[in-house]
This record gives C-alpha cells, sequence and structure tokens, in this order.
C-alpha cells in the first residue's frame, strides 16, 4: 500500500475546500466565452443565444469573445492558458478535436488541457447536388462516379475540416474517386455550388434547407441516425443505400484543465436547463440541430468516439495537413 505524508494529505485536503470555497461564491464577475468563430456566424448565433438565458441564471454577464483562425485552434489556445477559475470558458467544436489528431499540439487537447462541460448542439449534415449531377439518389451518383472517376467533385472547407473527412468517409464506402475542391472555410463554396461550378457539398440542414425546397440543391441523404424534420422528404444515407455515415456538426462548453469540479457541475446543470426549456427546443429543431447537455462524463465519452470515429478515416484515406 502507498503511504500519503500527512504533508501531502493536508495540500490536498486544503485544495479541495478551496475548490469548494470558490465554487460557492462563484460566479462573482463577469464569465468571457470564447468563440473560435466570426461573429455572426452560425455557431457564434447559437454561443450568444444560450448565453443570454445562462447569464440570468447564473446571476452575471457573459461576454463572448470572437477568436476565430486556424480551424479553430486559435481560440482553443486562448482558453487553455487563462487562470482555470470559471471566468473563461470555450465554446469548443468538432474542429477542436480534429485538430487534436492532425496537430499533434498537446496545448489545447479536449478532455486533457479543456475539460468537457456540456454538448451544446449538434447538427448532421446533409449530402447535396447541383441539379446539373446527372443522378437523382445517392446509388444514382455512385454509378456516375463509378462509371468516370475524377469527373465529379466535391467541396471541403479545407485539410482537417469535418467536410473533408465526410467527403473522404463516402469515397471510402462508396468506393468511389471524387475530386475534392477545398474552400477557405465550411459554408463558403455555397457560390459555387449553385452555380454549378463544384458538385457536391456537405452542409448543414439550416444552410441548405431553402434551396432543396426551391430545386437549386438536390439532397441525397442526410449523415445521421434519423431523418431531420425540416428536410423530412430527405433520407438518411443509409436509407438512401450507404449504411455507416454519420457526421454532425457539433458545439460545447469546456474550460481550461484544474477549473473547480463544483464550478463544472454548476455550469453544466444551468446550461442542461437552459437547452431543456421549449423555447430552446424549439428554435434547434426549426434549425434542423439537436440539443445537448449531457453531464461531462458522457460529454466526455462522445468527444473519445468522435476523435477515434475520424481517426480511423484520417488514417484510411491517408489525409494530412499541409
Amino acid at each position: 500500500m502507498i503511504k500519503t505524508s500527512p504533508l501531502a494529505a493536508a495540500v490536498a485536503a486544503a485544495l479541495v475546500l478551496c475548490g469548494a470555497a470558490q465554487a460557492q461564491t462563484w460566479p462573482a464577475k463577469p464569465i468571457r466565452l470564447v468563440v473560435p468563430a466570426v461573429a455572426g456566424s452560425a455557431v457564434d448565433v447559437q454561443a450568444r443565444r444560450v448565453a443570454t438565458d445562462l447569464a440570468e441564471a447564473l446571476g452575471q454577464p457573459i461576454v463572448i469573445d470572437n477568436r476565430p483562425g486556424a480551424n479553430s485552434a486559435i481560440g482553443a489556445r486562448e482558453v487553455a492558458r487563462a487562470t482555470p477559475d470559471g471566468y473563461t470558458l470555450l465554446q469548443g467544436n468538432i474542429n477542436n478535436s480534429l485538430n487534436d489528431l492532425l496537430l499533434g499540439d498537446a496545448c489545447c487537447k479536449l478532455n486533457e488541457a479543456l475539460v468537457p462541460i456540456t454538448r451544446l448542439f449538434s447538427s448532421p449534415l446533409v449530402m447535396v447536388v447541383n441539379p446539373k449531377v446527372q443522378a437523382s439518389d445517392l446509388k444514382g451518383y455512385i454509378a456516375l462516379a463509378k462509371a468516370q472517376p475524377q469527373l465529379l467533385t466535391f467541396a471541403s472547407g479545407g485539410p482537417g475540416a469535418i467536410t473533408q473527412l465526410l467527403g473522404e468517409k463516402v469515397k471510402l464506402a462508396a468506393g468511389i474517386n471524387v475530386r475534392e475542391i477545398p474552400y477557405k472555410s465550411i459554408g463558403a463554396e455555397m457560390p459555387d455550388l449553385l452555380a454549378g461550378h463544384v458538385d457536391t457539398a456537405y452542409l448543414a440542414p439550416v444552410v441548405v434547407e431553402q434551396n432543396i425546397k426551391a430545386g437549386k440543391l438536390h439532397a441525397l441523404g442526410v449523415a445521421g441516425p434519423q431523418r431531420v424534420a425540416i428536410i423530412s422528404q430527405v433520407p438518411t444515407m443509409a436509407e438512401a443505400g450507404l449504411p455507416g455515415i454519420e457526421a454532425a456538426g457539433w458545439n460545447g462548453l469546456f474550460a481550461p484543465a484544474g477549473t473547480p469540479d463544483a464550478v463544472i457541475r454548476r455550469l453544466q446543470a444551468e446550461t442542461a436547463k437552459v437547452l431543456a426549456t421549449p423555447a430552446m427546443k424549439a428554435e434547434a429543431a426549426q434549425k434542423g440541430s439537436e440539443i445537448g447537455g449531457e453531464k461531462p462524463e458522457e460529454y466526455a465519452a462522445f468527444i473519445r468516439a468522435e476523435i477515434a470515429k475520424w481517426g480511423k478515416v484520417i488514417k484510411d484515406s491517408g489525409i494530412k495537413l499541409q
């Protein structure tokens, strides 16, 4: 049996008591929420919506600090080096987990340097094509791609983006060769997609809903376990003939490692209450999103599963950051 010295035991007890005392008085000042995306973007809008109700529940303002860039790594680094006192948080997203796989930078790894609080929103991606593509469904698309390799193209948000990885996963699963056209960010491909300069894209339901209904884009499948209510006519990828293809853009709250557990628990509990309100549920449904609110342990397990899934795709397809 390993014995603990009286001094070490006393220090540990003091740290626990200090953390508990800090949690009882927290929050005593405004909280900064770092959002690694530009103001006005979909994730920024979601962060501000949740922050408004969460600030009211906590009794302190939540100040949004937009720190876009480097596939969400800039904002993550900012929070990872902040004082772990509960006053600096990160709205992390799937890009951060992909960075952990591709960059190998220990500065801001999820579940390590940044500890999970809870998931906020997830949106399954939708595979859409320009109507000029001579395929009425996913099976027809695959047949066309097999008949004429490299003829079809797909848009990605650049190296390491979820849209690149989903495009590669579809290629691997279907045994097809579709040429990637990288863009500076997810969503930047929309003008070219509508004009027919790029054939295929993987985008959030709320982004493509109106163009699908107007006939400007044709949806081949939802990369999720079930259909999305706002585009209920679109089958899942499994229903369309390609099982095992699931990918979602997700985001959630994180804090620097060392943040008192009691603070983490309170943040999760209050955030879950906000997300569970009828108004928040209705707003999420209108955007084709699902709400989170899980406990930190469940959120951590979700992140591990995402890293394992996409790590295999990266290995199998040989993706590397340039």
